[in-house]
């Protein structure tokens, strides 16, 4: 046979060659990405983070957004102050830049404590069942019962208002959704296949766990993490105004709200422009949200 038979052979072949469809998360990316509004909301929360990121190197300094002048008290909205400046002088859009900062790693944060807790939690439960089982799900309820605003003020008093609490509090107070959505799918992925024999040829318990369940079990969860996050945001901004966040001079979206409720009728700009950056960021987070849900759902159109 010739070398010209053989190349006959191999494109008479290479069509019957079995091709391996994309992966969930390869199908879930093309999808999102036909998802219009999501992936709006999706670039414009990027370039929330990029001014936050950015702004201090390219537009704004510290010191306009620490340090007070007596010369610049509440002036409006200008060409040299594009938000405007505050009761002591500080610009508006410098504390908005280092302030969302401090908001979104909180949100972020938050958001990592309680995928964690919930996960860890969950994944127990739905495996094991039994006591242990019934033991998590109570405990559950049991937190599901305490009011959210009374945990973070118990932990405020007893560890006081830093970063670090308001992070801890929210992060537990919105573990228990994760929780029953991990438990959930464990109880069903535990039964397949799969599971099954890689309890036959004796795989440990902490390898099905975390490296055969958990993958097949995480795109319910990504969906609530993006949410947890704009939760955790406008939880900061309610705490902040209550006098139980982060603490003056640093600056947060929601401290910058409270500060601003003494003079709101004379100086508008100073709750308009925090709020206005509240809103469209959790708005796009919501919309994300949104998106990668239909994503990740095969029996959504987009």
């Amino acid at each position: 046979m010739d070398a010209g038979q053989i190349s006959v052979l191999n494109q008479e072949v290479s069509p019957l060659e079995e091709k391996h469809p994309p992966g969930l998360w390869r199908r879930a990316g093309q999808r999102f990405l036909r998802h219009k509004a999501g992936v709006i909301a999706t670039t414009a929360l990027l370039l929330i983070i990029g001014l936050i990121v950015l702004g201090p190197l390219l537009i704004v300094s510290h010191d306009a957004a620490f340090r007070p002048n007596p010369l610049l008290i509440n002036k409006p909205p200008s060409w040299e102050h594009w938000f405007g400046t505050d009761q002591v002088g500080r610009d508006i859009l410098a504390r908005i830049i280092y302030g969302g900062r401090i908001s979104l790693a909180i949100g972020l944060l938050a958001m990592a404590v309680s995928i964690t807790v919930g996960t860890i939690l969950g994944a127990l439960s739905g495996y094991f069942g039994g006591k242990l089982d019934g033991a998590i799900m109570r405990f559950t309820d049991a937190m599901l019962s305490i009011p959210g605003i009374f945990l973070i003020i118990a932990l405020a008093v007893f560890l006081g208002s830093t970063i670090y609490t308001i992070i801890l509090a929210i992060g537990l107070l919105n573990w228990m959704g994760i929780t029953r959505i991990i438990r959930a799918l464990f109880l069903s992925l535990k039964e397949q296949d799969f599971v099954m024999a890689a309890r036959c040829i004796g795989v440990p318990n902490g390898r099905i766990i975390w490296g055969h369940i958990l993958p097949n079990a995480m795109a319910p969860v990504v969906v609530t993490a993006t949410l947890i996050v704009g939760e955790a945001i406008l939880t900061e901004t309610a705490v902040s105004y209550l006098g139980l966040g982060i603490q003056p001079p640093t600056p947060s979206w929601g401290n910058m709200l409270k500060n601003a409720q003494d003079v709101i009728w004379t100086a508008p700009w100073l709750a308009i422009f925090p709020g206005m950056m509240i809103f469209i960021t959790i708005l796009c987070i919501n919309f994300m949200g949104d998106a990668l849900r239909d994503a990740l759902d095969p029996h959504m159109k987009l």
